[in-house]
């Protein structure tokens, strides 16, 4: 028994573990949050807000960096979601308005920025992450919502980390990433690499560019090489996208030869909810590669994985090889 006990510890021996809380304190202790003089962006915030017919309900500092915010009721047909968010799921907004009827309160503001100039009809805000609560709260009849209302309007493209509302897939972090490099190419001239933070991940600018031309894109099957290859670019966002364009058209390139092959495949009355997921991890030059090899660049590895791909023979697959092979189940929407 002892054995046994001393095995199923060494197992849980590589699990990952929880960060352990940081020895050193910081932030603002909960009596500071209100002390000093707001800052210059946040009075004149607090101004418009109620020139807007809002309320502004306190003023303070949030408190791990002490940044000066506002929570404010807000007339609730002045706010919208940013234009570059992920579509309304009907089903959790359906949950929420129910929640919130239910319980007869709305506990959970959502964040906002002062919308850009020029936005479309009686708009004066926009929210990263407070789509679905918005929508269920105009569904319930409500007059106005309750909101942080954040001065630095660039936190309306740190949508990523801040929508909590719902856990986002593959295709939607996808699409809100290229709406909003997209929005950002307009009128900034700095770096992709300089929004790594908003933009995640590198792949995800790829594959939203292939998901909005092939809405049906089975993005899963591909994302884990292209989190091996593709990198931020240090071009300005309008060069950069001429190159994105290229590799999204190079992946969607595979991914005909692939489908080819999967309906070979399915010819032969192989069926299996992975065969795309295993055509890819066939042709993958990455998945066996040297740890001390040299890395393969984008254009290297999708070269590579198109050769691959139109010598692979279908006939020579067998039942029991794809019974061995595990994947990415992939995405119909």
């Amino acid at each position: 028994m002892a054995e046994k006990r001393s095995k199923k510890a060494g197992g849980r021996s590589g699990a990952r573990r929880r960060r352990k809380p940081a020895g050193v304190s910081t932030g603002l202790a909960a009596t500071e949050l209100e002390a000093g003089d707001p800052s210059e962006a946040a009075i004149e915030l607090r101004r418009s807000v109620e020139r807007d017919g809002g309320k502004v309900l306190g003023v303070y500092r949030e408190p791990y960096a002490g940044r000066w915010v506002l929570i404010a009721a807000l007339p609730i047909d002045q706010v919208e979601p940013t234009p570059y968010q992920r579509n309304l799921s009907d089903a959790h907004v359906r949950r929420l308005e129910n929640v919130i009827g239910k319980i007869g309160r709305f506990l959970d503001p959502i964040i906002v920025v002062r919308a850009k100039k020029g936005s479309e009809g009686n708009v004066k805000y926009w929210t990263p992450n407070g789509h679905h609560r918005l929508s269920a709260m105009r569904t319930l009849g409500a007059k106005s919502i309750t909101a942080i209302v954040v001065p630095e309007a660039a936190i309306a493209y740190q949508i990523l980390a801040l929508n909590t509302e719902k856990a986002h897939n593959l295709r939607e972090r996808a699409l809100e990433v290229i709406r909003m490099y997209k929005e950002l190419s307009e009128w900034d001239d700095a770096t992709e690499d300089a929004y790594a933070l908003e933009f995640e991940e590198p792949a995800l600018i790829t594959l939203g560019l292939c998901y909005e031309e092939r809405p049906r894109f089975s993005g899963g099957a591909y994302h884990s090489v292209l989190k091996r290859v593709d990198g931020f670019l240090k071009k300005p966002l309008h060069e950069a996208m001429k190159i994105r364009r290229e590799r999204a058209k190079a992946v969607l390139a595979l991914d005909d030869l692939v489908i080819e092959k999967v309906e070979a495949l399915k010819s032969r009355g192989l069926t299996n909810p992975y065969l795309k997921s295993f055509i890819v991890a066939r042709v993958n030059p990455v998945r066996f590669r040297p740890k001390d090899a040299a890395p393969l660049s984008f254009d290297d590895a999708l070269e590579r994985m198109a050769n691959a791909a139109a010598k692979l023979n279908p006939e020579r697959i067998k039942v029991e090889d794809l019974a061995r092979s595990g994947g990415v189940f992939e995405e119909s929407s």
